[in-house]
């Protein structure tokens, strides 16, 4: 886990990991902190310019006063003084960082004034993604972010090099699966098999195709002519359509900017995804950790037989599998994600009694349940269908709740709850079918769990021959 604290005496880039080994003992590994890459003091040095930006920002009328007073001599001095400052504090932050890789942790080390130490166990490690922001990829580097059991912020090395960044994510990778210290840097990165790769043409159409693209670009259309009708007044059209027409473009382009060229492959780490048209991101799902699946399907989608694929990962914020896809190639991954796990057909669930609708008009319709072998999965949605799919041995726990409405009409929810804080309910049921699902669930939970293989990186064997880094 990530522990925050004061400087602890570790042991200096000279010092081994564990200069107090027994004798007889494995000899100790030289432990060697390393720096980021030289490029990260340029992105540390916009720091102070932002704290500047800011307080303008918060207070404009006073930012403005300020600068006319200044003269022209003042301003120059200001920036002789502002720039260096600025380059200073960027190179000093980037100086006193260092992280290294001993036997059991990674390590790294902040702070310029008051310092900090992070351990994040190797074990506890859930995923390592690496994310290349625009600039970022013009200059040759990367960002490393871990996903760590039990921390909800994610610890980063931002930034290393390309190649830099892959080779110690393929080592922690190693060492996490098992292998020895001294052989993990040689295993170099798992190979990847292609899945799924999203054409740009169907993620756009994908996106014309929903309702949320057309209801935002509806009120940006319908609102600004309404408002200069009734106030006629260009300030309140443009403060409020401009925002209208922003978030119509976040919604379409900016996802389209975000998925394009979508791939999943599969390898011994897990799922991996890259993204990304400006900002390149490659993620990992985890094995094992997956605590959630949900195909959901818009209503203009169906006729194509599309389907978006998103996951609750115990410990991780990746909640998107595929942007879409069609039905088939998505219950293929879903497969791979979920081991021995086949998705219901649309026939096999099962409908709340028509009574439901006394609770719930027109709506009861999309609501649905079914109990497989391997897996809990409820519907709900009747323009916009959710197929959540919980594997038994991920149910922590499981509720009834039944409100007065309810009762009159013999009718009750049945909650599933998740490793990832999260819950999928089967509503509005039959009271005694409830109960059923209830007693049912908690047992298949018990059984799924004790029949539940340990969560490992890894799948293969660990005792393979190291190949040289890709």
């Amino acid at each position: 886990m990530t522990t925050p604290g004061v400087d602890d005496g570790l042991p200096d880039a000279s010092e081994t990991d564990d200069a107090r080994g027994t004798p007889g003992e494995r000899p100790a590994r030289t432990v060697t902190e390393r720096r980021l890459h030289p490029v990260t003091p340029f992105r540390r040095a916009w720091a102070p310019v932002a704290v500047l930006v800011g307080w303008a920002a918060h207070d404009p009328n006073q930012a403005q006063q300020q600068l006319t007073r200044l003269t022209t001599t003042m301003l120059l001095v200001a920036l002789a003084v502002l720039l260096p400052a600025a380059a200073a504090y960027g190179f000093l932050t980037w100086w006193f960082t260092h992280f290294a890789v001993t036997d059991g942790e990674l390590r790294i080390r902040t702070g310029l004034l008051f310092r900090r130490t992070a351990h994040i166990r190797l074990e506890r490690i859930q995923a390592i993604d690496i994310t290349q922001p625009l600039l970022a990829r013009v200059a040759g580097v990367a960002k490393l972010r871990l996903d760590v059991v039990g921390v909800e912020k994610k610890d980063e090395l931002a930034f290393l090099g390309e190649e830099e960044a892959r080779a110690l994510r393929a080592e922690l990778l190693a060492r996490a699966a098992g292998f020895a210290p001294e052989t993990a840097h040689e295993v170099g990165e798992a190979p990847a098999r292609e899945l799924v790769r999203v054409p740009a043409s169907e993620l756009a159409v994908s996106l014309v195709l929903t309702g949320a693209t057309w209801g935002a670009l509806a009120a940006a259309l319908v609102v600004p002519p309404v408002l200069w009708l009734a106030t006629h007044s260009v300030v309140t059209v443009l403060a409020t359509g401009l925002p209208l027409l922003g978030a119509a473009g976040a919604s379409s382009v900016g996802r389209f900017v975000r998925e394009y060229d979508w791939r999943v492959g599969e390898s011994p780490d897990g799922l991996r995804i890259d993204h990304g048209l400006l900002d390149r991101a490659h993620e990992t799902v985890p094995p094992g950790r997956v605590q959630t699946v949900r195909i959901v399907q818009p209503l203009l989608w169906r006729r194509r037989r599309w389907v978006r694929v998103e996951l609750d990962v115990a410990g991780s914020s990746n909640s998107v599998l595929l942007p879409v896809a069609p039905r088939a190639a998505a219950e293929a991954v879903i497969a791979r994600v979920l081991p021995g796990v086949t998705v219901p057909p649309v026939d096999a669930l099962s409908r709340p009694p028509r009574r439901a609708g006394r609770c719930l008009p027109l709506w009861w319709r999309g609501h649905g349940v079914a109990v497989t072998d391997a897996v809990f999965a409820a519907r709900h949605g009747l323009l916009r269908r959710h197929l959540s799919l919980v594997p038994h041995a991920k149910v922590q726990s499981v509720r009834l709740s039944q409100g007065p409405w309810q009762r009159l009409w013999r009718l009750a929810d049945v909650h599933v709850d998740t490793g990832a804080d999260k819950t999928v309910t089967a509503r509005l049921r039959d009271a005694q079918e409830a109960v059923e699902l209830l007693d049912g669930q908690a047992e298949r939970s018990r059984t799924g769990r004790r029949d539940a293989g340990p969560d490992r990186w890894m799948a293969q064997d660990t005792t393979r021959a190291p190949r040289p880094a890709s």
